[in-house]
């Protein structure tokens, strides 16, 4: 395929908005992408495209290798020797006490669903085909028939209906609203402890802890969805860490597979998840070996090399040098770790316009709900690296 032909297919994705900007890539190493001509670019929006811990990480590239060589797949009427082993790491990571594999973060979002909907019934003896849950505004999970389902951007849910019942809105970060909401039907309450889609919006401080609260309180599960939050981009282990909140159930993804291969989980307790009986729930590559060997390497340089802490030091570094632009442009910039956000004046037209203006200077970045610009590189970008790229930001916001 040539130059031309590559530039075509982006512009389709263009059209669509899968892509801020019309660049195939062919390679990527560590924080840096390079595209088809051998233009380099630093990636910002590694959340968003699921590696935290850098391209092409060795670490990961190795053991990925040695799984090859072993097994990758197998008949279902067998175990395999990674799924166990995955599952003990990973609820031992979270501090609970099960783990229910699957592939996309989607996958796992829905698992919590059925899940708290069976425990409603089970359980709490909520009245069949009532069960309620509540999910918040702005919210991004997925885009299955039942996740639109729950969102509130119109354009996901264009066309698609009939929509699945069952949820209920609440605006998020107002802990009064979620409180009137819960009824005898309620089963549960999912949040995104830091909703990065819906443009990095951090809740007031103390909120997850008071949903924390009331959910024990009204036997209501806490789900947090942390497929983007989690994983030491928040500058914690877990979005929720920051307020020392522990739900009952995590759903995980994007970067659990270190950038090589699709996995996610939903992580609980056995009371949850111990719902689910053989045949009740599954998935064709849910716990397929060749994931869970990746993904055990991904919890043990967790472990090891603590990354939440260099997000967390690099992440206050970004938002103090953003800030400190004093940009025309921006009219505010937050964040928390390694997850930032910078909204654009609507004076000064989309962010997605900037962000093909960045990605002209050799940065990736990825603007969302029309003002919001999402600055999310790598954990384990070096921090001249990373003023490199600030220092491209400047030139096109100063």
């Amino acid at each position: 395929m040539n130059t031309a032909d590559h530039l075509h297919l982006l512009d389709q994705y263009a059209a669509h908005n899968y892509s801020p900007v019309a660049m195939v890539a062919a390679r990527a190493q560590g924080a840096w992408v390079w595209d088809v001509e051998g233009k380099k670019y630093f990636d910002m929006l590694s959340a968003y495209g699921a590696i935290n811990f850098g391209h092409s990480n060795e670490r990961f590239k190795k053991r990925a290798i040695e799984q090859l060589d072993r097994m990758t797949m197998i008949s279902r009427a067998f175990m395999n020797d990674q799924m166990g082993p995955f599952c003990k790491d990973l609820a031992e990571l979270c501090g609970l006490e099960m783990v229910l594999p699957m592939n996309s973060g989607a996958e796992a979002v829905e698992t919590a669903i059925k899940a708290a909907r069976r425990w409603g019934y089970q359980v709490k003896k909520v009245e069949p085909d009532k069960a309620e849950i509540i999910c918040m505004e702005g919210n991004f999970s997925g885009r299955t028939t039942t996740i639109i389902s729950f969102s509130t951007v119109a354009a996901y849910k264009e066309g698609f209906g009939p929509l699945t019942p069952g949820f209920v809105i609440a605006p998020f970060g107002n802990y009064e609203a979620i409180e009137r909401l819960i009824t005898k039907n309620t089963v549960a309450i999912m949040i995104e402890p830091i909703q990065g889609e819906g443009g990095v919006i951090i809740p007031p401080d103390g909120y997850l802890k008071k949903v924390r609260e009331l959910c024990t309180a009204r036997q209501v599960l806490f789900i947090a969805d942390e497929v983007q939050s989690g994983l030491c981009r928040s500058g914690d282990l877990f979005a929720c860490d920051y307020e020392q909140v522990k739900p009952d159930l995590y759903c995980l993804g994007k970067s659990l597979g270190g950038g090589i291969v699709p996995i996610s989980a939903v992580v609980g307790t056995a009371a949850v998840l111990g719902v689910f009986n053989p045949g009740s729930h599954g998935s064709t590559f849910g716990g397929y070996s060749f994931a869970c060997a990746v993904a055990r390497e991904v919890i043990a340089y967790i472990r090891e090399e603590k990354p939440h802490l260099r997000a967390r030091e690099l992440g206050a570094h970004l938002v103090s040098r953003l800030r400190a632009m004093n940009s025309p442009y921006i009219c505010e910039v937050r964040g928390r770790g390694l997850m930032v956000g910078a909204d654009i004046k609507p004076e000064y037209g989309k962010a997605k316009k900037f962000c093909e203006k960045l990605a002209a200077k050799g940065v990736l970045t990825k603007d969302t709900r029309d003002q919001t610009i999402r600055f999310t590189p790598p954990l384990v970008s070096s921090k001249e690296d990373l003023d490199w790229a600030i220092d491209r930001v400047a030139e096109v916001f100063i």
